[in-house]
Parts: C-alpha cells; structure tokens; sequence
C-alpha cells in the first residue's frame, strides 16, 4: 500500500531509531481509511431507499449530529456538531438516521468546514427535492486550537440555506438549533 510506505518515511524522517515505524505505517494507513471513507460514498447511495410519504409539511430538523472530520490544509482533525432542518415538498420525507450518514459522507473527506456546509444542503436538494433546506454546523479545528494560534475552545460556525428557508424560517430553524 502506497500510504503506508509514505507514512513509514515520514516517521523515519521524524525519528530514526523508531523501529515500530512499519507497525505504526500499517495502523496510520488503516486508519485513513476510516478517516476518509467518504470518498467512497455517495449521498444517493447512502441514502438507499429511506425515502418516505408523510402528511408532514413543515420544518422537519435533526440537530447535533456529531462530526469528524480533517482540514485540507493541514490534515487536522475538525470535531463538531452539524443540526439539518429541510421543509417536505408533496410529503417526500427520509429517515433520519440517513440525515447523519449524509453528514458522514461529506465530513469523512479532506474538507473546508464551509464546503461540507454547501455540500450538505445540496445533497438533500437533489435528493428530497424539498421547498428549502438549511444546515448549522458547528466545528472545532485542531489547526487552531492544537497548532499555529493554540485557540482552544474556539469554534468556527457555517450556514447555509436555501429556497423557503431563506425567508422568515430561517430564524425559526437557527432558533431551534440554538435553543432560543
């Protein structure tokens, strides 16, 4: 595997006596797997057939979805929470769980905190077609906070919205996500 010999250079670089360096290689390498699935998924893939009919045709919000994910820039780690809300067009609705695995597709990627945000919003247009879609996500950035200005605590906020929720539900969706 091509990562994990780059790897076993970049910690022979680090420390040459280490002599767990193709231990420590074979662990990094499985573990960008993980790191960054997301680029093996497709939002219309994971969110199979989870689609629904419902009478439901107001604000529908799922908050708090925790996230992990690396900034592009520094491959540190970003932790966070994204909320989704999105209004039912003809009471096409889809499993909530399938909310989060959307999250996961794009946060499971080398990422601009503000892309996934876009992303996000974009995926759930294509796929439900719905009257707006809004996403709030919320991250702490490791090259922040553990590296360069060491701004512990600090978090970096993204929106987007689109279609109705663009108008007056804007307020009702950040409202509901921020518990005011």
């Amino acid at each position: 595997m091509e990562i994990e010999k780059h790897i076993q250079a970049i910690i022979k670089e680090i420390d040459p006596s280490d002599e767990e360096a193709e231990k420590t290689s074979k662990r990094v390498a499985k573990s960008y797997e993980e790191f960054f699935h997301g680029y093996r998924e497709e939002a219309s893939k994971v969110a199979d057939d989870a689609f629904y009919k419902s009478e439901m045709n107001d604000l529908i919000i799922l908050k708090n979805i925790p996230f992990e994910s690396h900034c592009e820039h520094h491959i540190s780690p970003i932790v966070g929470f994204a909320s989704i809300g999105y209004i039912p067009n003809d009471g096409r609705i889809i499993g909530a769980s399938k909310l989060a695995r959307i999250v996961d597709c794009f946060a499971r990627r080398l990422q601009l905190q503000e892309r996934m945000t876009i992303e996000i919003v974009r995926a759930l247009e294509s796929l439900l077609k719905p009257k707006g879609v809004g996403a709030y996500v919320e991250g702490e950035h490791f090259c922040i906070s553990h590296r360069g200005v060491k701004k512990q605590g600090a978090k970096f906020v993204t929106r987007y919205f689109s279609g109705e929720l663009k108008g007056d539900l804007r307020r009702e969706f950040l409202a509901s996500v921020l518990g005011k």
